[in-house]
C-alpha cells in the first residue's frame, strides 16, 4: 500500500512551511488569528489540491488523445457549512478549455475520465461535500 508524507515546519506567528514530495508550500492563516498573508490558508489548499489533482489528469488525457487545446485552467468555488467546524459542503469545479477548434466531446471525455475514475482528491471530496463540474469553450486567449 502507498503512502505519502509530508513535513509541516513553523516559520513564525502561524506561518508554516509544508515540505513533500516535489516541494515547499507556505502556509498561513487569516488576519482573524495573526496571519499575514504569507501563504495560501488550509482550505484554500485543499481546494488547490482539487484542482490541481484533475489538472494533471486532464493535462495527461489531452495529450494521451491529441486533443488540441490552447490551454485550460480550473476554477474551483466552494462553500463552507455555519456551523464549526466549518467544512465546505457545496464544491463547483468549472473547467475552461481555450482554442479555435476545440473539440468538444474529446474534452468531455478526458474531464469524465478524471471527475469520474481518475482523480482521487475529488472522491475525498464527494465523501463530504456536493460536487458539481462545469465545462466552459472560449475562443483562443
Amino acid at each position: 500500500m502507498a503512502t505519502q508524507k509530508i513535513s509541516l515546519n513553523w516559520k513564525e506567528g502561524v506561518y508554516f512551511e509544508s515540505e513533500g514530495p516535489g516541494g515547499i508550500v507556505p502556509i498561513d492563516g487569516s488576519e482573524e488569528v495573526g496571519g499575514q498573508g504569507k501563504g495560501l490558508r488550509p482550505k484554500a489548499l485543499m481546494l488547490s489540491a482539487l484542482a490541481g489533482c484533475s489538472g494533471i489528469d486532464v493535462a495527461s488525457l489531452i495529450k494521451k488523445m491529441r486533443i488540441d487545446v490552447d490551454t485550460f485552467d480550473i476554477d474551483v468555488e466552494a462553500e463552507l457549512t455555519e456551523e464549526h467546524p466549518k467544512f465546505y459542503h457545496k464544491v463547483w469545479v468549472n473547467f475552461n478549455f481555450y482554442g479555435d477548434n476545440l473539440n468538444e466531446k474529446k474534452i468531455e471525455k478526458a474531464v469524465t475520465l478524471s471527475v469520474d475514475t481518475y482523480c482521487g482528491v475529488m472522491e475525498m471530496f464527494r465523501q463530504f461535500a456536493t460536487v458539481e463540474t462545469k465545462i466552459n469553450y472560449f475562443p483562443k486567449k
